[in-house]
């Protein structure tokens, strides 16, 4: 802002505005908050890193057997999903549910089928995929394996409620997530594990379900994150020097 000097009519510069000088107090304000922001990213990029490194360990070691009653309250998606586990037992196929799937195979369903175990207790296994034109088990019936079974597979943690804007619907029978206690209790299950197992591709009398078809995938933007609070702390930064550069000149 400029003003004729009342004597002698010389321009001086009256420096910022109150108004100004406001804005880049907030400018200031704002650099702090996308600095702190752009650091939470950061951090969180490390920690999904590792996570990631985690899983891929998870996936590619020896199975060990799956946690028994005594470890199921302790068992949680950042310790133990994708753990590769084993479980014998025997398919109770009569009381299979069929859950809305989309895979590299296509649509269908994702058959998931208790095991009960020696002890009493049941592991519902997601035995793998069909397609909509074999979700009836008469269509599949060399798949339906009868007697004591070994089955190798990931740990999954259970998937509550239903899919986006799909909500599980037990009474008709629709299914869009794998919810461990809702089918339980719907197919009347006691002593249910909760979480279910994705069965390994092993192939099986008539080829289906297909097993082995797990998508483990973590979406990792933080980097990308990180970078966007970054330049919006460098261009607070540099709009309020701006200001403070004038009040000083």
């Amino acid at each position: 802002m400029s003003l004729d000097h009342p004597l002698i009519g010389e321009t001086v510069d009256a420096g910022p505005t109150r108004s100004q000088l406001v804005f880049a107090g907030a400018m200031l304000f704002l650099t702090l908050i996308f600095l702190g922001l752009g650091t939470w990213q950061v951090q969180r990029l490390f920690w999904k890193l590792d996570l990631i490194a985690r899983v891929d360990a998870r996936v590619t070691a020896t199975p060990v057997p799956a946690p028994s009653p005594a470890a199921w309250s302790g068992i949680n998606a950042e310790n133990d999903e994708y753990r590769r586990v084993i479980a014998t037992g025997t398919f109770r196929h009569y009381a299979e549910t069929p859950v809305q799937a989309v895979t590299d195979l296509g649509p269908g369903f994702w058959i998931l089928t208790p095991l009960e175990q020696a002890d009493g207790t049941t592991i519902l296994i997601n035995r793998g995929f069909v397609p909509a034109a074999r979700r009836d088990p008469a269509a599949r019936a060399d798949g339906e394996i009868e007697g004591p079974v070994r089955i190798t597979g990931l740990l999954r943690m259970s998937e509550p409620g239903g899919a986006f804007l799909r909500s599980n619907d037990p009474a008709d029978g629709r299914w869009y997530s794998r919810d461990v206690a809702a089918i339980a209790a719907t197919k009347g299950i006691g002593k249910a594990a909760p979480y279910f197992i994705d069965a390994d591709a092993t192939p099986i009398p008539g080829g289906l379900p297909v097993g082995g078809l797990t998508v483990i995938r973590f979406r990792n933007s933080h980097l990308v994150y990180a970078a966007t609070w970054y330049l919006l702390a460098a261009m607070s930064a540099a709009a309020a020097y701006a200001i403070q550069r004038r009040r000083l000149a």
